[in-house]
């Protein structure tokens, strides 16, 4: 047993993530286990591993918009109720007061996320600013990358804006993929002008560039040749040894084309 411990205690100390307040307690517990019996070396054994679960380093917590989002019962009565009251400012306001406040985080976030699925821009506006005023919320990039790639799908320009203003006002910041995945969202959504804005924000962002985000945005602007010209620089420079596809030019032609017939 003593030959056990003293094995444990020598491993542990290895783990640079403990203090040396742990390593005091390890030491407390082999002298005292030394000159036990069985079953107070049991329990001061089963104290030293509770004490070294809680203690060591773990994988921070997945962020709660990437979790997977069920709604509770609570959550579907009120995502019925907002969807039949945006109609009514006034009992709207007065609803999300009483009720929507009131809901489980969980809850919350996934009536937002069941919103966001349905495009339902006007309720996603109100549960936002809901959000960002609960005592547990965090600025968190997953947050406003689902509400600014919503916005873009439906074109709502200004609200893209308000967002944009304040998670700027949080410093909030997006790593390169997210911000590839933002900008091809509203260059799918034909919004090049506020693609090539938040293009300009990655650019000057304090993230080492990747190019995989790059291709990404590159192959979002191929209905935009110019654009696509300015970006492709900027990726030869970054990235000199690596080379961009170009399509044949008949291929612009043949999009301008389709543009003028529609």
């Amino acid at each position: 047993m003593w030959r056990f411990i003293s094995n444990l205690v020598h491993t542990t100390n290895k783990i640079t993530s403990l203090s040396s307040t742990s390593d005091r307690f390890f030491s407390k517990i082999a002298c005292i286990t030394k000159h036990q019996n069985t079953k107070q070396q049991q329990h001061y054994l089963f104290s030293f591993w509770r004490y070294f679960i809680s203690n060591s380093s773990s994988k921070p917590s997945l962020s709660i918009w990437r979790r997977k989002k069920e709604m509770g019962k609570e959550g579907l009565i009120v995502a019925k109720e907002l969807k039949r009251l945006q109609s009514n400012p006034v009992r709207l306001d007065r609803f999300i007061k009483s009720h929507v406040s009131r809901l489980l985080k969980s809850d919350l976030v996934s009536v937002l996320a069941e919103f966001q699925r349905q495009d339902q821009v006007f309720l996603c506006m109100k549960l936002y600013d809901v959000v960002r005023k609960e005592i547990w919320y965090r600025p968190d990039m997953f947050f406003y990358r689902d509400m600014l790639m919503m916005l873009a799908r439906n074109k709502k320009v200004d609200e893209v804006k308000l967002v944009w203003q304040d998670l700027k006002r949080e410093g909030v910041l997006f790593d390169q993929h997210t911000f590839g995945d933002i900008i091809r969202a509203f260059l799918d959504s034909e919004l090049p002008s506020e693609a090539m804005d938040i293009y300009e924000e990655m650019r000057q962002s304090p993230e080492i560039p990747l190019s995989l985000p790059f291709r990404v945005i590159l192959k979002g602007l191929l209905p935009y040749p110019d654009l696509r010209e300015k970006v492709k620089d900027d990726f030869l420079e970054l990235f000199p040894n690596m080379t961009v596809y170009d399509p044949a030019e008949d291929l612009f032609e043949d999009r301008e084309m389709e543009s003028e017939d529609d």
